[in-house]
């Protein structure tokens, strides 16, 4: 048996490289496609034969374009600003109430965990109506608070504190609890610094998701100041003019640049966060 399964493990293995090399290759290329075409004149865009670097370079002239063409700087420290604001509420939202699922007994326990689990299959397009109408109602339309409040509660990271609390002994709580430690002294002191790589693993998932967000901007703001950069690059489309490629993918490129810095500086954190909560 021993030898028919190393007999085999080789050929599978490399399947297995083949398949992940593969899949890596096909979501690489459109973010190769698109620094190709950051760095390409209008004219060579659209031409016929496929090349990845341009005859003519054209880098310079289109990131310049793109960082003086619109206040590409403005909607990225919007940006900056929005998902730290929305990072900061959600884990002071999400941490008691992952805590409270996953350490106290009460009554209704199970079926909130369950409302949870809800929250989770629901696209957040559904809610974008009644959220409309919630945020007119409430005044803060066109406003930074638009862009916030349908988020603070994240029913993902309730969900992924709470399989992580849980993968923590009992004993730590019960001896907090010796030590005169409240509930929230606890979760603030205790939990959330020993769930460290979920905390990091959430706020990749929140920040990428939030930055990228381009349907509730579209809807919350119309003030051209407190556009995010997704709504922001789309300055650059035009349909009478046409669009200019060259500088909206340079704008793009731009854009997702800071994400793929600090998702390499913190991957190592992220998947043990991820893989953290499994055992339970």
């Amino acid at each position: 048996m021993s030898l028919a399964r190393s007999t085999l493990s080789p050929p599978t293995g490399v399947l297995r490289h083949a398949a992940l090399l593969m899949s890596g290759a096909l979501i690489l290329v459109p973010f190769v496609w698109m620094l190709s075409l950051s760095i390409k004149p209008p004219g060579e865009i659209f031409r016929a034969s496929f090349s990845l670097w341009p005859v003519h370079f054209y880098g310079v002239e289109n990131y310049t374009k793109a960082l003086t063409e619109v206040p590409l700087p403005r909607y990225m420290g919007n940006g900056l600003l929005v998902c730290a604001l929305i990072l900061l509420l959600q884990i002071l939202v999400c941490a008691p109430c992952a805590y409270a699922l996953a350490k106290l007994r009460f009554p209704g326990r199970d079926l909130l965990f369950g409302m949870v689990l809800v929250g989770l299959l629901l696209p957040h397009q559904v809610l974008s109506l009644p959220l409309f109408v919630l945020a007119s109602q409430l005044g803060i339309l066109n406003t930074y608070a638009a862009l916030v409040f349908p988020y603070v509660v994240s029913p993902f990271g309730i969900f992924l504190f709470r399989q992580f609390f849980k993968t923590i002994p009992d004993d730590v709580v019960h001896a907090a609890r010796l030590d005169g430690l409240s509930e929230l002294a606890i979760v603030w002191r205790i939990m959330v610094p020993m769930a460290l790589p979920a905390l990091i693993a959430f706020a990749i998932f929140s920040v990428v998701g939030h930055w990228n967000d381009l349907f509730w901007p579209l809807i919350a703001v119309r003030d051209e100041s407190l556009m995010p950069p997704p709504l922001g690059i789309m300055a650059f489309k035009s349909e009478e003019a046409g669009n200019d490629y060259g500088p909206l993918m340079a704008a793009a490129t731009l854009v997702i640049l800071p994400l793929v810095i600090a998702f390499l500086a913190a991957q190592k954190w992220f998947v043990e966060g991820m893989t953290g909560g499994a055992v339970k």
